[in-house]
């Protein structure tokens, strides 16, 4: 049986694939995380995480794992925290934001819940534009957002992952790649990537849509998008490409356009951000409803 400290290590180290932010984010040091992860894998038998001076990757046994454990460990702390919001009788007023379709089935499913449960709560849902970033949990217009990760700001706390999907590329459906199976990063190699401006961090910017590829190659940029729409839109009329997830398919299918499978990009992680200095019960209660922590 897994102790709570090594479920939590291990979850958010899979998470982060970085010791350091893992400690910061747990509270300890960064040795005991390595010393707690350790100790797991002597007890399953196998590396769980390769690691290198320049990166932590999680080992084929590893990733089975976390999607094992991941679902549990998440109703688990659900259940806590929607036992915590009926014991407290909460009220009091939330602003919550998506910037994805499945985000805000999500955040919506949550909302429900809890307003089921206390009809003296206000809770609304709204989409955020693609290019607002996290802006409004800093100009005080959001309590918490649905994100794609990375979020690396100091004013910020950020939840564990609540979902993650594979990366395709989207691209005109007349493309030359159009046709393939799947790409790899490589192939993104003098193509120009569709991506927003305005509020989007730099060091998100690049995350997901990389300016070169692994070997050094330069990806270049296309036009700028302030929101999905407008991504499908460039796209369609072949003004460039878009880094994307699977589930677009499903949520934006559009005559024209192909949803391709990059093969080895590392998947998107989505999660809860809010505010560090913002607390509440209801706030607590929101992001136990949603994903598996609270602030």
């Amino acid at each position: 049986m897994l102790e709570r400290y090594e479920l939590e290590a291990f979850l958010t180290l899979a998470e982060e694939l970085h010791f350091g932010r893992t400690a910061e984010r747990l509270g300890v040091t960064t040795g005991r995380v390595s010393q707690t992860v350790k100790r797991l894998e002597r007890r399953v038998g196998t590396p769980l995480f390769t690691r290198t001076s320049r990166s932590v990757r999680l080992t084929p046994v590893g990733r089975r794992l976390h999607e094992d454990l991941l679902p549990a460990y998440r109703q688990l702390r659900a259940a806590v925290e929607r036992a915590t919001a009926a014991g407290h009788g909460l009220q009091g007023r939330l602003r919550a934001g998506f910037g994805t379709p499945w985000g805000g089935e999500l955040l919506t499913a949550a909302a429900d819940t809890l307003l089921a449960l206390h009809p003296a709560c206000e809770i609304t849902v709204r989409e955020v534009p693609l290019d607002e970033g996290v802006r409004p949990l800093r100009d005080g217009t959001l309590d918490v957002q649905f994100v794609a990760f990375p979020v690396r700001e100091p004013d910020l706390t950020t939840g564990p992952v609540v979902t993650t999907d594979d990366r395709v590329l989207l691209l005109p459906s007349s493309h030359p790649l159009a046709g393939r199976p799947s790409l790899g990063l490589e192939d993104l190699a003098g193509l120009e990537l569709i991506a927003p401006e305005g509020a989007v961090p730099e060091y998100w910017t690049d995350h997901h849509y990389p300016r070169t590829t692994p070997s050094g190659a330069p990806v270049g940029r296309g036009p700028a998008a302030a929101t999905w729409q407008e991504v499908l839109s460039h796209v369609s009329a072949g003004r460039g490409v878009a880094p994307g997830a699977a589930r677009g398919a499903v949520y934006h299918p559009r005559p024209g356009i192909a949803y391709v499978p990059l093969r080895d990009a590392p998947p998107l992680a989505y999660g809860l951000a809010w505010p560090t200095t913002a607390d509440s019960d209801l706030l607590r209660a929101f992001v136990g409803a949603v994903g598996p922590a609270g602030p």
